[in-house]
């Protein structure tokens, strides 16, 4: 904007803003003044360009001119005029394009380390703004450059690595604003990327796709942790305890601090002395005074890079307490937070040495040094093993409640997340006065897990103590393992190349829907079931069906191949399981165990599990002895396994040490196969859930139900580590612990990344035509070999498709 004042040829450029009460213009030479101009004081105002922008704000002005008596309606027209204008002069002049059209402005704080920047928000459909009122307009790079992450308090909108703009973290005054704003970036974000969850950080951690510094980051995000905000700073744990060793030694466990207890705990004779206080103390008591993060305590650590914010707090930082966590600077790479560069007089000690660096441990050459060491303690093998402790007691479930007591982790209610109602505190300095005191004292994360975290996968997983003897057998691996090596490395392989699959051969062989499909061991001869009653074999070498079986005039549910490779089990809707003889070719035993239909069937050693609609599963001992003897395949009842639903999935995990069933009311139930007892219970589908299967390690367990869900389960601890919603149900699937091959309602196989909660790619394959339309039919039935190289699927269309893995 250019100003001309009277008759002076000079013109002045400039920022012009319509406020309120008055008319500022702010040149962009600083040496000539900012003039602001009452608009009590105007007698006339007219335009002279731009006739029809300012033609309908015109009306306004002179309308409130005409009444400068009326004091009240002065009051309302010039608040029409802001509103009007906001969009139109304090952010036009700053758009990075003339095309560019808002869509919303509101009012909001910029928050920076211990300083709040009052101003209004823009939203327009390339960018957003953020103009203060004593200031130029802050703008971001454009909206497809920006990553918006929402907390409690307001929004954070964090620039790509490319991006030369800074961070910025908007306090809203009320939600609906912050919710609207939020709405918008979502809209016209162009490259907006997808927010993840603490449970899918949680699994990408566990199976090693995340350092635990980068996870640690991760958790501080979603727990609403901002560098940006001194009193929600960033937490990370104090992992070493050895700072006088000349050497660090990160393989003797006595180097690290126990992750098991908050830092004030770890000293007995100081915790008796805080439990002995806390158990005198009335309601509401607390074992703690002072919280492990908090505006004193960062700045203490960060006053040599940052000593300008020790003004800003009332009485300078405290001495650092016994309860402190660390911040992110101590695991990064910048030393300069250690170092004095700027020659601070920070005072002197109790001996009259002055307090310059820190002194830093001996098995530290220099600041860098120390960093990459700390670095390398935070990644070491005992952090790993012992991490989700610390996890438990500062993000989950030992963070409040009885636990926080048994755990003595039990601090200020002022510091948790919701422990006071400020909103409902009437007395404006009362309310001023207690959330000063929250920020002062510090706040506690917010509460992201309520059940014990899962324990990391590490290479020495096996050698590490159990609290239950169930899980121990998830470590009883063979020493020799060069064979299942091989055969690992040749499965990632091909899982590497699960989105090169291609069609072999397609082959219509049952009336109905397949249900089923067993494979002999040397892959010769296919076995399907279907809901027409028959199980019929397939030769793979002649590629053509050789043989049919009816064993009822109901439908098979399922089928599999025993040990011997000679007998095939099929599952009935007649509450039975029939035993089919591949050298006899006929029925060589039935088993007549359940009250409903048999809907799923596994095997392992000498043992038959068997799942019905009558809500249990059974099981069944063979007997050997009785097998040399005779054709038939004998089976006697060893256990039955109560539910509070029909049983619709069965599954055990490799070593057969663990059961897992899934009902259709939704609940995933997790079994000791040895004691028969219940580990888990987990209600994680809203409808019946189609299937379910043990990852290769037994660690997780994915599950696939009629609300088109696939859900992760922790083994360990029954957490529901990733969610994936689809756009149709999926009824079978195949997986190796971090991608799944599912077979989808629509006759499609999809290929989703379970690490980032992402469909890679729809393969399209059964399609069934019918007096020539086309429609797409559920793929109902699917198998892959052990070295995960060849598929063979079946669907509604009756018919079963080879696959081969293109290399």
């Amino acid at each position: 904007t250019a100003l001309q004042l009277g008759a002076s040829s000079t013109k002045d450029r400039g920022s012009f803003k319509v406020c309120s009460k008055s008319l500022i213009f702010d040149p962009e030479d600083f040496a000539e003044p900012i003039l602001k101009i009452p608009l009590r004081e105007c007698k006339k105002i007219e335009s002279v360009f731009a006739h029809e922008i300012l033609c309908p704000l015109q009306l306004h002005r002179a309308s409130c001119l005409d009444k400068l008596g009326d004091q009240t309606a002065m009051n309302s027209k010039t608040l029409t005029i802001r509103l009007l204008l906001n969009s139109c002069c304090c952010f036009f002049s700053s758009f990075q394009s003339v095309s560019e059209g808002p869509h919303m402005e509101c009012t909001a704080e910029m928050v920076l380390p211990l300083v709040s920047n009052p101003g209004h928000v823009c939203i327009t459909d390339e960018g957003l703004y953020f103009q203060p009122l004593n200031g130029y307009p802050v703008s971001p790079p454009r909206i497809g450059h920006t990553v918006p992450r929402l907390t409690h308090a307001g929004l954070e909108v964090f620039c790509t690595e490319n991006d030369s703009c800074s961070d910025i973290y908007l306090k809203f005054y009320n939600t609906a604003d912050r919710d609207e704003v939020y709405y918008y970036i979502a809209t016209f974000l162009e490259n907006h990327l997808m927010e993840h969850t603490a449970e899918s950080y949680m699994l990408q951690w566990q199976r090693g796709h995340l350092s635990n510094y980068q996870y640690l980051l991760h958790l501080n995000n979603l727990a609403d942790r901002s560098c940006n905000d001194l009193s929600q700073y960033p937490i990370l744990p104090w992992v070493l305890a050895d700072y006088t060793s000349p050497h660090l030694d990160l393989t003797n466990s006595a180097t690290f601090r126990d992750l098991t207890k908050p830092i004030g705990a770890l000293n007995k004779e100081r915790l008796e002395r805080l439990l002995a206080r806390y158990r005198g103390m009335p309601e509401p008591s607390f074992m703690y005074g002072s919280h492990y993060s908090s505006p004193g305590y960062v700045l203490f650590y960060l006053v040599r890079v940052a000593p300008e914010h020790m003004l800003s707090l009332q009485n300078g930082p405290a001495c650092l307490s016994s309860v402190s966590q660390l911040i992110p600077e101590f695991y990064g790479d910048d030393p300069s937070f250690l170092e004095n560069k700027f020659s601070i007089d920070l005072g002197r000690r109790q001996n009259g040495s002055s307090i310059n660096e820190v002194n830093l441990p001996p098995w530290s050459s220099d600041a860098n040094d120390f960093l990459q060491k700390h670095k390398i303690a935070l990644e070491s093998q005992y952090v790993s093993e012992n991490l989700h402790e610390w996890i438990d007691l500062v993000f989950g479930y030992k963070q409040r409640g009885c636990e926080a007591v048994a755990s003595h982790n039990v601090f200020h209610p002022l510091t948790y997340e919701g422990g006071i109602d400020c909103d409902s505190i009437d007395d404006p300095d009362q309310r001023i006065a207690m959330l000063t005191q929250i920020l002062e004292f510090g706040q506690t994360p917010t509460q992201l897990f309520t059940v014990p975290h899962p324990q990391r996968i590490t290479p020495r997983f096996h050698s590490m103590t159990q609290s239950s003897s169930t899980y121990s057998t998830l470590s009883d691996m063979s020493e020799d393992t060069s064979f299942e090596d091989l055969t690992e490395e040749s499965r990632k392989l091909a899982w590497g190349n699960m989105e090169q699959l291609e069609v072999l051969s397609t082959h219509k062989i049952h009336k109905e829907a397949v249900t089923g499909i067993a494979v002999t061991r040397d892959g010769a001869s296919i076995f399907a079931t279907s809901q027409d009653s028959t199980i019929k074999m397939f030769s793979k070498e002649l590629k053509e069906f050789q043989r049919s079986m009816s064993f009822s005039n109901m439908a098979l549910s399922s089928c599999l191949m025993l040990p011997d490779d000679n007998t095939v089990a099929c599952s009935s809707w007649d509450n039975n399981v029939y035993f089919y003889s591949i050298p006899y070719g006929r029925r060589q035993d039935t088993l007549m165990g359940h009250d409903d239909a048999v809907s799923q069937m596994c095997w392992y050693g000498d043992q038959l599990y068997t799942a019905s609609w009558d809500s249990t599963v059974k099981v069944w001992l063979r007997d050997p002895d009785n097998q040399s003897r005779s054709k038939r395949c004998s089976l006697e009842l060893l256990y039955e396994f109560e539910h509070e639903s029909g049983v619709n999935a069965v599954a055990l995990n490799p070593a057969g040490t663990l059961l897992v069933t899934g009902c259709k009311g939704g609940t995933v139930c997790i079994w000791d196969a040895g004691s028969y007892g219940l580990l888990q219970q987990v209600q994680c589908h809203s409808g019946t859930i189609h299937h379910i299967s043990f990852s290769s390690d037994s660690r997780h367990v994915l599950s696939t139900g009629a609300d088109c869900c696939l859900k992760v389960i922790d083994v360990q601890t029954g957490t529901v580590m990733s969610s994936v919603r689809a756009e149709e149900e999926m009824r079978c699937f195949c997986w190796d612990g971090n991608t799944v091959l599912s077979g989808s309602q629509s006759g499609d196989l999809l290929l989703w990344d379970l690490l980032s909660n992402t469909l890679t790619k729809r393969i399209p394959i059964h399609v069934y035509i019918l007096y020539l339309s086309i429609s797409y039919v559920t793929l109902t039935a699917m198998w892959m070999n052990e070295q995960c190289s060849s598929v063979i699927t079946g669907g509604e269309d009756r018919q079963i498709i080879f696959w081969k893995i293109a290399t």
